[in-house]
């Protein structure tokens, strides 16, 4: 995917600022389109990333089949319903059959989906797909807990509501005591 054209974003972001009754020249207002299309650009960066490119080749032998567990991965996203930022925090496991990812890979493949216009199921469900894949795994578990600024700030304005959402698959799915195990031990 191409990089966005920043001068033709900041121009529609002016535009937008005339529609809302706002004057765009006003010393508050000058550099606000640029700096919001730099904003856009960087926080829809996902589009422009692949989970190949993001893991690097960083898989790792492992002499062992064993749960792998990273937790408390602060997300950061836009919902596609309002463009409104949902933030949060995930945790991601899986069972690993002879390969482990780098562990900082699994952050990054957080980022990069939630660097994209989501909605939290989908987001939730797209990162344990890519781990599954990546990593080759026998299972994997991904919760995420979030807290959407279109709930918060409009709609029904409801400020302490958060979303929890979870995707399990393989051994996680089939065997309860794996999923037991991996919710426990992210609590």
């Amino acid at each position: 995917m191409k990089t966005p054209d920043e001068k033709k974003i900041a121009h529609l972001v002016k535009s937008l600022l005339t529609e809302l009754g706002e004057d765009p020249a006003r010393e508050g207002l000058k550099k606000t389109p640029e700096r919001v299309a730099k904003s856009l650009v960087f926080l829809t960066r996902g589009y422009r990333q692949s989970v190949k490119a993001v893991v690097n080749g960083a898989k790792f032998s492992s002499g062992t089949n064993h749960m792998v567990i990273l937790k408390d991965i602060e997300l950061y996203s836009m919902c596609e319903h309002h463009m409104l930022p949902f933030y949060g925090k995930c945790a991601i496991g899986y069972i690993s059959q002879g390969k482990v990812l780098g562990v900082s890979k699994l952050a990054r493949i957080v980022d990069m989906y939630a660097r994209r216009l989501q909605i939290q199921e989908r987001l939730t469900e797209e990162i344990a797909n890519a781990v599954m894949e990546e990593a080759g795994a026998e299972g994997v578990g991904v919760v995420i807990n979030a807290k959407h600024l279109c709930m918060m700030m409009r709609g029904v304005e409801k400020q302490n509501s958060e979303m929890t959402t979870s995707a399990v698959l393989g051994t996680f799915r089939s065997d309860a005591k794996v999923r037991e195990e991996f919710l426990s031990l992210i609590k």
